[in-house]
């Protein structure tokens, strides 16, 4: 394991507006308040989403889309800057090299009737959501990792 002590610094508490993407909702978040690195939990509903998963053997992603609402039991995640030409597009399909930040966000997500998905989101439309942010001193830009064919934090 790789690691690197970071201080903290800014927190917020955030509501996600009603009718727009959860993930492109945090990235402008963090474009505005000019956020480098931060850790974010989070919890709502959602009325789509489209998640991911990755194949650790061909190192591609794989999306399904879900035209259903769910319930958001949990939303982790992390931003920072993305590696210049590198990254998974924005959920709105803007690529990483065209952005400031990424928010890289894992979700479960629950139907009615208790059953559970979950993954890398993509991109979801809210329905009702909040946050906890917690920004980093540090800056964190990811760089490509050739064992994984990931962009990870060069620690």
């Amino acid at each position: 394991m790789d690691y690197r002590r970071v201080s903290g610094g800014r927190k917020y508490v955030a509501r996600l507006a009603h009718g727009r993407d959860w993930r492109g909702q945090i990235e402008a978040f963090a474009d505005a308040e000019d956020i480098d690195a931060a850790f974010f939990v989070g919890l709502g509903a959602v009325q789509d989403a489209t998640l991911s998963f990755y194949d650790q053997d061909a190192q591609t992603y794989q999306s399904v889309a879900f035209e259903e609402p769910f319930e958001v039991t949990a939303a982790v995640g992390n931003i920072s800057h993305p590696e210049d030409g590198g990254g998974s597009p924005s959920s709105d399909g803007t690529a990483a090299e065209e952005r400031e930040r990424f928010a890289h966000t894992h979700v479960t997500l629950t139907r009615p009737d208790g059953s559970a998905i979950g993954g890398h989101l993509e991109a979801a439309t809210t329905f009702a959501g909040e946050l906890y942010v917690r920004e980093f001193e540090t800056p964190l830009e990811r760089a490509h990792d050739e064992t994984t064919d990931l962009d990870l934090w060069p620690l």
